[in-house]
């Protein structure tokens, strides 16, 4: 097998010198990349928005959820279907509204935990670990655990199935760039921790091939005393993320990856100054990513390249046609340019294809397709 792709760039026609910048005026740019960012790509200035239709039939449209009205109450993640998921990742919504009871184990992979709303603290293996909103909980596979809840609890839970969450690569920007390791905080064994050993009887919850045993013990499996090595859970938080930038040109969405699963990576964006260069694309740019399913959930802001999408919601864009800004955020870019994008939104980028679940398809908001239409645009 070779890894060499063809390597020589073409040109035909009326092109920009670059990508993403100086377009030729009344053009519209597509990229048609492969394996998500860093393969092969191709630039296409097209007359009309590639995301121009009228019409849409069958299942394969960009879709949208709000997960803000989801019944995803419940004691434990486990006990909340995955909204999507394929072989290597699954995405819950899950909501807490007062502390667990009995503890969880994860045997079928690594579990993320991305606090939207509320505050309160995780009691694991190894130690205590205060939360808060934006914060991001990676807890290792075998790893036992609970949540202490201060205020209600909001949670985006992503499963690495049957794999580790690892740390990308940043090239030749070093190991500091984003954000410092320095930054990551791991749980303590501390008073409350301590405070919380007792000996009475505690259940284990363990999925394994997505069915639960239940383990019972006659005290707190909870009961170190101190412990030392590398595996642990890790906390990081949005707001100690510093996104790479540069004013001239408009970088991909990979260049904001924070964390690389097995056939998945989660990327972070977050409030950053918009690119100032006159000829740089100002929102994010057309294109096909032909190897990858897109999912952004939306935290918090004013999400400038999408119309109607609030906090809470989730847009799914399978791959296999163009996308990117909604036409009422490219207009606004060229005539009345914002200078700051004030958001926080997590992506999930999966090689594999992705299935809805029942929990997304009952709110699924199916006129989402049709906000891509152009103004005045009618079927």
């Amino acid at each position: 097998m070779s890894s060499q792709w063809i390597p020589v760039p073409i040109r035909e026609g009326v092109h920009s010198r670059q990508a993403h910048c100086d377009l030729p005026e009344g053009t519209y740019e597509r990229e048609l990349g492969r394996e998500g960012f860093f393969g092969p790509a191709s630039h296409l200035h097209q007359r009309h928005p590639p995301t121009g239709w009228v019409d849409w039939e069958g299942p394969l449209r960009p879709y949208a959820f709000d997960l803000n009205r989801l019944d995803a109450a419940a004691p434990s993640p486990f006990a909340v279907p995955p909204f999507l998921g394929n072989a290597d990742v699954s995405l819950r919504f899950w909501r807490l509204d007062a502390s667990m009871d009995h503890l969880v184990r994860n045997s079928d992979g690594d579990d993320l935990l991305f606090v939207h709303r509320g505050a309160g603290a995780l009691f694991c293996d190894y130690g205590h670990l205060p939360l808060r909103d934006g914060d991001y909980v990676l807890i290792p596979r075998g790893t036992q655990w609970r949540l202490a809840v201060d205020s209600p609890l909001q949670l985006l839970v992503i499963e690495n199935r049957d794999g580790a969450y690892r740390l990308p690569d940043r090239g030749m920007v070093g190991p500091h760039a984003v954000f410092d390791p320095a930054v990551l905080e791991h749980p303590h064994i501390d008073e409350a921790f301590l405070a919380q050993q007792d000996e009475e009887r505690w259940v284990v919850h363990i999925k394994r091939h997505e069915q639960l045993s239940r383990v019972t013990f006659p005290f707190n499996p909870l009961d170190a005393v101190g412990w030392h090595g590398t595996n642990t859970v890790w906390r990081l938080n949005w707001r100690d993320i510093r996104p790479l930038m540069s004013h001239r040109y408009h970088l991909p969405p990979s260049a904001h990856t924070t964390f690389v699963g097995g056939g998945f990576v989660v990327c972070t964006f977050c409030p950053r100054p918009i690119e100032s260069d006159p000829g740089a694309l100002k929102v994010p740019f057309y294109h096909n990513n032909d190897d990858y399913d897109e999912v952004l959930f939306y935290h918090r802001g004013n999400f400038f390249s999408r119309d109607n999408i609030e906090e809470g919601m989730v847009t799914f864009h399978p791959c296999g046609f163009a996308h990117g800004p909604h036409p009422k955020a490219l207009k606004k870019a060229s005539t009345d340019p914002a200078t700051f994008a004030d958001e926080v939104a997590v992506m999930i980028d999966t090689r594999r294809a992705l299935e809805v679940g029942e929990a997304a398809a009952a709110v699924d908001v199916p006129e989402y397709v049709n906000s891509w239409r152009a103004p005045g645009k009618e079927s």
